[in-house]
């Protein structure tokens, strides 16, 4: 019996990046917050700065033996304009890139592998910039930011329309 694991994508604005993991099974929780940066327990302002190195992200509990690492990046390419290295939709700077933090060896080669399968797929006409990086500190955002989509639900579906993420997805991926 495996035991838990923890995967970690930056998608741009972190709101928008839970939903579409927490309601797949074997999902434990999914935590918006910040990694890959240099300040420690960095708080949002500071992050917007882009002078924290950090990126929003969110970081993800899974059982792998009910549902697979290489189905999570599945589901976070499909959230992404992988092709856009300054940000993500209207959310611009160096805390809205994209990117995979992997735990483990067996993460980074699933991800190199996905970015790959994905560069090679023909949908994109442009490069894929998404990082691959090794996992860091996670500071998890304040509780404000926690679980965004259900306590500010009118918000967080303007928000997703009115970037053009919702738009975005839809063509390129049917969703």
């Amino acid at each position: 019996m495996n035991s838990n694991e923890l995967a970690t994508f930056a998608g741009g604005c972190f709101w928008c990046m839970v939903a579409p993991f927490e309601e797949q099974p074997g999902i434990i929780k999914v935590v918006s917050g910040y990694t890959g940066g240099h300040t420690e327990n960095p708080t949002y302002e500071e992050v917007c700065t882009n002078t924290t190195g950090h990126f929003e992200a969110v970081q993800i509990t899974f059982e792998p033996d009910v549902f697979s690492y290489e189905n999570l990046l599945n589901i976070f390419w499909q959230q992404i304009d992988p092709t856009d290295e300054d940000g993500q939709f209207f959310d611009r700077g160096s805390s809205y890139r994209t990117a995979i933090f992997y735990h483990n060896e067996n993460q980074r080669k699933a991800a190199e592998a996905s970015k790959k399968e994905l560069a090679e797929s023909g949908k994109f006409d442009k490069p894929i910039a998404t990082l691959i990086l090794p996992a860091s500190t996670f500071y998890p955002a304040e509780d404000y930011h926690q679980n965004y989509h259900k306590k500010n639900r009118i918000h967080y579906n303007q928000y997703r329309i009115g970037s053009g993420r919702a738009a975005f997805i839809e063509k390129h991926w049917g969703r």
